[in-house]
């Protein structure tokens, strides 16, 4: 039997596992070789007597077997993940700053290293295993993840242990019913990222589902992790990698599954991955603040479907969400409509989306949907700035990657697909845009590639 004891909470608090499933089942894999949940606690508990005392740590690790162990190794010791918006020196020093006292880990050697950087040992077998399970209070806090800034200022957001355990349950009901069984992940989105967070750490945490220890990004890479892991499989990707894949030509091994977040997914591209690999491609709806809420099989489907216990409640400047893993309705920007009895939606936009100008209404996201319309353009964004020009009108600018074409070409495209107050003053012609781990633009980036 396996004997389970408690790390940290309130006495009040509900104790809740920090590892499901036998000592026997697989967590992790890595070069091809299975990691037991035995060896993978005997590396927790490794870890875990090497970290100082403190409040948290920003969690640096490349390797996803690594972060999963000093992931959890933090847990373990009553101690905060803190995860940045990116791993950028400048990120990770304004996150460290907001938690004085706090440390830095990760299994490269870094230079330079954040202060107070702890490397972590060889996580080899060589190791007594381990078959007591701690449990950690359900209120106990394990995570503040920090937004992308893709809408302005990251801003940090509190998860507890609690609510990690009620947003899996519904991914796990989510994917069961698309598989019908257990399935292991193989994940292209990094895992501080709360996507990644939740679909390659929490999830094998929580739930008798194995990852891969990597984080693959060619195409060939992917192909290859994907290979060396058991049947059914399930890639955790963006459209981004996706849109790579698809294009590459590359054959995968079978899959069970696609999950796709981050960026919205368009029909043509799902309806040619699903034709190309043979795979249902389950698009997820959520975010930093709330976790994943809802999904779609977007190639068929243009209604999000609610996960159980979740409902919304549309509001004039967004939506109000209720889920399990919240302790309080959270506020989106999101602008939905409701359907089936309030157990789907359809997005209609944010209420940032939304842009009036010379007495005129447009939608953000439509005349980006019309710039990357235009024959030539490769990637592009546009965007509102934040200031106002000498009329008091805040203006459209917009970045594109277009080899061939010039600004003139695109803004004469642009002209015959849009009113002319929504154009961009100014566009630029870039050789790439500047997209995160996960295929995200940060705000602060594009103004100052706007500005150069």
């Amino acid at each position: 039997m396996v004997t389970v004891y408690e790390v940290t909470g309130r006495e009040s608090a509900p104790m809740l596992p920090l590892l499901a499933g036998a000592p026997s089942r697989a967590v992790a894999w890595r070069d091809g070789i299975a990691v037991s949940a035995a060896t993978f606690l005997a590396h927790v508990r490794q870890v875990a007597a090497l970290l100082p005392d403190a409040v948290g740590a920003v969690n640096l690790c490349e390797d996803r077997y690594a972060f999963l162990v000093a992931f959890t190794a933090l847990v373990m010791r009553g101690q905060v993940n803190l995860l940045p918006p990116s791993r950028a020196p400048h990120a990770v020093d304004e996150v460290m700053a907001n938690h004085p006292g706090c440390y830095a880990i990760g299994e490269l050697a870094l230079d330079p290293a954040p202060a107070g950087y702890l490397r972590m040992p060889v996580l080899d077998d060589a190791l007594p295993a381990y078959g007591e399970v701690p449990a950690v209070a359900a209120d106990a806090i394990v995570a503040i993840g920090y937004t992308s800034g893709s809408t302005g200022k990251p801003k940090p957001n509190i998860k507890t242990w609690g609510s990690f355990h009620a947003s899996n349950a519904g991914n796990i009901r989510m994917l069961g019913g698309v598989i019908g069984g257990p399935f292991d992940v193989v994940a292209t989105v990094p895992p501080q990222h709360m996507y990644g967070m939740e679909m390659s750490v929490v999830m094998p945490l929580m739930s008798e589902v194995s990852v891969h220890s990597g984080r693959p990004f060619f195409p060939a890479d992917v192909a290859t992790a994907l290979a060396s892991m058991p049947e059914p499989r399930v890639l955790v990707t963006t459209p981004v990698h996706l849109r790579a894949l698809v294009e590459s030509g590359v054959q995968l091994p079978s899959l069970a599954a696609f999950v796709s977040a981050t960026a919205p997914m368009p029909v043509e591209l799902a309806t040619e991955a699903e034709r190309r690999f043979g795979a249902p491609l389950q698009e997820v709806f959520g975010s930093t603040e709330t976790c994943v809420f809802a999904s779609r099989r977007t190639a068929v489907d243009e209604e999000w479907s609610l996960y159980d216990d979740v409902t919304l409640h549309s509001q004039p400047d967004g939506t109000l969400v209720d889920a399990p893993q919240l302790d309080e309705p959270m506020a989106l920007a999101d602008i939905v409509t409701l359907h089936g009895g309030g157990r789907r939606f359809r997005l209609c936009g944010r209420n940032t989306d939304l842009l009036e100008i010379a007495g005129k209404r447009a939608s953000l996201g439509d005349l980006n949907r019309r710039l990357l319309a235009i024959d030539g353009v490769e990637d592009g964004v546009l965007f509102q700035l934040d200031e106002p020009d000498a009329a008091g009108v805040r203006r459209i600018a917009g970045l594109v990657v277009a080899p061939g074409l010039t600004t003139d070409a695109v803004l004469g495209a642009l002209r015959a697909a849009m009113d002319p107050v929504f154009l961009p003053r100014p566009l630029r012609l870039v050789d790439a845009l500047p997209r995160n781990e996960t295929g995200k633009l940060p705000r602060g980036a594009l103004l100052a590639l706007v500005q150069r």
